[in-house]
């Protein structure tokens, strides 16, 4: 009898025990608004908003080096100098749907200035380059993409020489901001792919291509240079063109930026005019890079003045290590 009494108070006391742990469960109350999940329990409001969908990729890198060399009473020889290499770089990607629109801007500049010759300061480096691209997605990776590309530099370009006899260096101007500038429109097939380290290859082929080449320097407009005619101003080609955007990373805190443009008049089809920029970046830390520069062109239409004073169509090449600051953003 007692064994059943202690049975039944202990059943009690498991039900009355539940029943409370029942009346603690609360159910929540959920409403979306607007795209917003608001969760009502309680006295309290819980409101759950959705990740807004980020369209832009926006960023950039700017890089500074410096290099000074002081001499007094050196008896081995040599000069004072200093030298400066600085550049930037801006991109701006924007991709919704089957639309992308990628544009990117970069500008390098650098002079070398040594006090005890004529003309102290002479610039090494002066590269504008703008490109933008727009694109509807035909399937993944190929979209129907059109290029605008413009190149041009800052500041006026300078041939330093001494004439024969002379005792000092005399200098002729060959190039100047915008003259030469070169503007190029492209419509074609677009293959664009990035892979999960963010590496990126783009290459746009286009069968229709527009290149404008602007000498708006009336002394150089009037010589003709740069393959314009004597006094005109710009000269129009249509032609085909192959252009290529690379972003690779080659080893750990080494990458590789590059981007080709190829492009073939109908009139000489076959004689290419080549524009390559090449940026190799070796990362010390998060502040300190070192910088391979290679910037390759050749336009048979633009004559260059040898050491020989003959002149005709060559490759121009500038090549550029730095060592300095490098920030990216």
């Amino acid at each position: 009898m007692i064994k059943r009494l202690l049975f039944i108070l202990f059943l009690l006391a498991g039900t009355l025990q539940l029943s409370h742990a029942q009346e603690e469960i609360q159910l929540a109350d959920t409403l979306v608004i607007n795209g917003e999940t608001i969760i009502m329990l309680g006295d309290s409001v819980i409101i759950i908003r959705p990740e807004k969908p980020v369209y832009w990729k926006k960023g950039g890198n700017f890089n500074l080096s410096i290099q000074q060399v002081s001499l007094s009473n050196w008896s081995a020889g040599g000069a004072s100098n200093m030298a400066l290499n600085t550049g930037l770089n801006l991109f701006a990607n924007f991709k919704k749907d089957e639309k992308i629109w990628d544009s990117k801007l970069t500008v390098n500049f650098g002079f070398n200035r040594q006090s005890d010759r004529r003309f102290a300061t002479r610039k090494t480096n002066d590269n504008f380059l703008f490109i933008s691209k727009y694109g509807r997605e035909l399937s993944p990776k190929w979209y129907l993409s059109t290029q605008i590309e413009a190149r041009t530099q800052l500041l006026g370009g300078y041939r330093y020489f001494r004439p024969s006899g002379a005792e000092q260096d005399a200098r002729q101007r060959i190039s100047d901001l915008l003259a030469p500038a070169y503007i190029q429109s492209s419509t074609g097939l677009n293959y664009k792919k990035e892979y999960k380290n963010n590496d990126k290859v783009s290459i746009i082929a286009s069968p229709f291509t527009g290149r404008f080449t602007v000498v708006l320097d009336d002394s150089l407009s009037r010589a003709g240079a740069f393959g314009v005619l004597p006094g005109e101003s710009i000269r129009a080609e249509a032609g085909m063109s192959v252009s290529s955007s690379t972003d690779v990373q080659i080893l750990e805190n080494i990458r590789w930026r590059a981007d080709l443009n190829l492009f073939s008049n109908y009139e000489r089809l076959g004689n290419m005019v080549v524009n390559l920029n090449s940026v190799i970046s070796m990362k010390v830390n998060k502040y300190i890079t070192t910088r391979i520069e290679t910037v390759l062109i050749y336009d048979e239409r633009v004559l260059i003045t040898r050491s020989d004073d003959t002149q005709g169509p060559a490759i121009q090449l500038q090549n550029l290590i730095n060592f300095g600051i490098g920030i990216d953003f």
